[in-house]
């Protein structure tokens, strides 16, 4: 989940079998087999950034998975960090670490009516709280998604619910959280041709009760401040002012919408150029990622 850092607003698959890549999921998941028959270990490492206003986060994430049919696969995972921020003071922080690892379970079936993706995800607080890297605690998600193929097109329906907000491959967030929190997204994704995937989607993140933001960018470590929110920072940024902020649900309630490029030009290596545009914290965030497949390094594949 990387419930740590790493943790959307999508599954890093639509689950074993689908080639659309659910908003929720750990951004360095295993990306789907191309194959419905493949059985067995697989491995993938991946490099992800983000760039907005004041923060750049980096993640170099490794992934094994285990995929036991077409419908069921497991996976754990470990992220890097490596993080620059800017303040509301305009002091700057660096932070690198390791974040939490992750274990997720995954589900997928297909229907000629709808085609659906389960994932739960856990992590284990392993970062370092005090950078940001980690809350501290366990941390869980329960992501479902729904989607209908139309030709070319795919719209898509993604549902799920947790203690902690996840980073998206659209947003690899400059704070984390811990608290109560439901997320939505709809859109649809365009098979443009010659390995090309477009992706266009609205998202909402909806936080009930006591919430807590963890910043990467205002750390402990460099001693940052724990307090309310009450800093200079605009659009309710709390995470440029203190290290840990306390609050109710406006803290990191948020909307916004996405547009994301998948570039496959290969077999086992996956690009990734994405936008996301978050009205709450009036933030454009750009994004990248590059996926390798490593799995042809662990031997003959097993196929069915």
């Amino acid at each position: 989940m990387r419930a740590t850092p790493k943790f959307l607003c999508t599954f890093a698959m639509l689950c074993v079998c689908s080639p659309l890549g659910l908003a929720q999921s750990p951004a360095g998941s295993v990306p789907a087999p191309k194959d419905d028959t493949y059985r067995g270990m697989t491995l993938n490492t991946s490099f992800d950034g983000s760039f907005d206003t004041g923060s750049k986060v980096f993640d170099w994430t490794t992934t094994t998975e285990y995929v036991f049919n077409q419908h069921f696969a497991v996976n754990a995972g470990v992220p890097f960090l490596f993080v620059r921020g800017t303040t509301s003071t305009g002091t700057t922080i660096s932070s690198n670490g390791v974040g939490d690892t992750f274990g997720q379970f995954l589900f997928a079936f297909k229907n000629p009516a709808v085609n659906y993706g389960s994932s739960f995800t856990f992590g284990l607080p392993t970062g370092d709280s005090s950078k940001g890297l980690s809350t501290g605690r366990v941390t869980f998600d329960w992501s479902n998604a729904f989607a209908r193929e139309f030709g070319r097109w795919t719209p898509f329906v993604n549902l799920g619910v947790g203690n902690s907000l996840m980073d998206t491959k659209y947003w690899h967030r400059p704070f984390v959280t811990l608290g109560d929190v439901a997320h939505f997204e709809a859109g649809t994704a365009f098979d443009v041709g010659r390995a090309l995937t477009l992706t266009a989607s609205a998202y909402d993140v909806a936080p009930w009760g006591a919430q807590k933001v963890y910043s990467r960018s205002v750390t402990r470590a460099g001693g940052g401040p724990t307090g309310a929110g009450t800093g200079s920072s605009k659009h309710g940024r709390v995470f440029q002012d203190n290290a840990v902020t306390t609050g109710d649900s406006s803290i990191d309630r948020d909307n916004g919408f996405n547009a994301d490029l998948d570039f496959n030009p290969i077999k086992y290596v996956d690009f990734d150029l994405a936008y996301s545009h978050s009205v709450h914290y009036q933030l454009d965030t750009v994004s990248f990622g590059i996926n390798f497949n490593l799995t042809p390094l662990l031997g003959r594949r097993q196929a069915h």
